[in-house]
């Protein structure tokens, strides 16, 4: 059986879809799979394969896509006021992503149409960059398998849903709504090394990163990528903030450089931590981090949150606001209603930094409250969702070739 994975735009969907494969390679060992992302996601799907001295026997190919910019709660008045980001990031840039969709039509098309190349089955990880490959798989009529990480669809999933075979949710919803009876709620899948972790082990986790057991140890992550407003609340409250938690503050490779003021913070001595804070602009041991953490400050991305339930961490979510479709807001809106995370607004954090200082202050004199939300939120994890996925996707590609 041949299997294509598509998956870039964000390494939330990166993720995810390795998790996919790997599930994929253990049910069925002999099948042949093809991974094609974006130009930006190329080398960290190649570092995962074999070619990338990883353990993924797959071969990875780049796929044109183009994106389309909008952006969440702005009336049409809105666009007019703001007129220069108007004429560079919806008119110019949008130009540059329809010919790049265009394009990857085009290239979808030729590979796909030849028979030696033609997949039995699909498997779509959301994003712009999946749109072309479902379009023309559509037009070809291979089936496809979508994954829909977040509580609203993207734009993208919206147009490839009615005509995929299996639509698999990150997030519950209601099988009552008409035209859903092809959905299936799997959660989001995620690395083996993101569970939760017992006590003592969490005590390990911190002595291993230089902290000590002596106050709760607080998390901050925006990402990969970092989350501007996050980190400038975090630079503001921290003196404050250390005088009853530690610290450990992932920045983000476009953020750090402007954070690298809060290294007077990090003291060492004889090669131990004696500051309780510590900043990394990326760090690659995320799972061990997070683990050691008695609280998390972190966005409300999909693939972060699954993380983050696996982990059974209490959790404050700064859901970043402006991303289309608002679907980080909504996420992070579910599970606060749910009593499974607290939720702060980012431009409430913006204008009032110290909303951040009062939540985990709260949260560090109250461990109750702290095991109650962590525990609401790991009832939201799905640790077979890899598998389950995987499963999904090789029933359609059999029950298609008749097999």
């Amino acid at each position: 059986m041949k299997i294509l994975v598509v998956g870039g735009g964000s390494g939330g969907h990166i993720t995810p879809a390795i998790a996919v494969v790997r599930e994929i390679l253990a049910l069925k060992p002999r099948a042949r799979v093809e991974f094609w992302t974006d130009r930006k996601y190329y080398k960290n799907v190649v570092k995962l394969t074999v070619l990338g001295k990883g353990d993924i026997p797959m071969k990875v190919r780049k796929v044109c896509s183009g994106k389309f910019r909008r952006y969440a709660g702005w009336s049409l008045k809105d666009y007019f006021v703001a007129w220069r980001v108007t004429l560079v990031d919806l008119i110019f840039k949008n130009i540059l992503g329809f010919f790049g969709f265009l394009a990857g039509v085009v290239q979808s098309f030729c590979r796909l149409v030849a028979k030696k190349e033609r997949p039995d089955v699909i498997f779509l990880k959301g994003g712009f960059v999946g749109l072309p490959v479902g379009i023309v798989a559509k037009w070809l009529k291979i089936p496809y398998v979508i994954h829909e990480s977040d509580a609203t669809p993207g734009l993208a999933n919206r147009i490839l849903m009615k005509r995929a075979s299996k639509v698999a949710m990150g997030a519950k919803f209601d099988s009552d709504v008409p035209g859903r009876e092809k959905w299936v709620w799997t959660g989001t899948p995620i690395r083996e090394e993101f569970r939760k972790v017992s006590a003592s082990r969490e005590g390990s986790l911190k002595k291993a990163f230089g902290f000590c057991s002596d106050k709760p140890l607080v998390v901050v992550t925006g990402g990969s990528q970092g989350a501007k407003h996050i980190n400038e609340a975090v630079a503001k409250e921290l003196p404050e903030m250390l005088k009853f938690a530690e610290v450990g503050l992932v920045a983000g490779r476009k953020c750090y450089e402007e954070m690298t003021e809060l290294k007077k913070y990090e003291d060492w001595e004889d090669g131990k931590l004696t500051s309780g804070f510590r900043m990394w602009e990326f760090n690659s041991n995320m799972a061990e981090l997070l683990g050691a953490a008695d609280i998390v400050v972190s966005r409300a991305g999909a693939t972060t949150i699954a993380e983050l339930a696996s982990l059974a961490k209490a959790v404050i979510l700064v859901p970043f606001g402006e991303l289309p479709g608002a679907h980080q807001t909504k996420n992070a809106e579910r599970l606060a209603e749910l009593g499974a995370a607290r939720m702060i607004d980012d431009a409430k954090l913006v204008a009032k930094p110290a909303l951040l200082l009062e939540e985990v202050r709260e949260l560090t004199r109250r461990p109750a409250e702290r095991k109650k939300l962590a525990e609401k939120l790991h009832e939201e994890a799905k640790l077979d969702s890899a598998k389950q996925l995987a499963e999904i996707v090789l029933n359609v590609g059999t029950k298609d070739a008749g097999r």
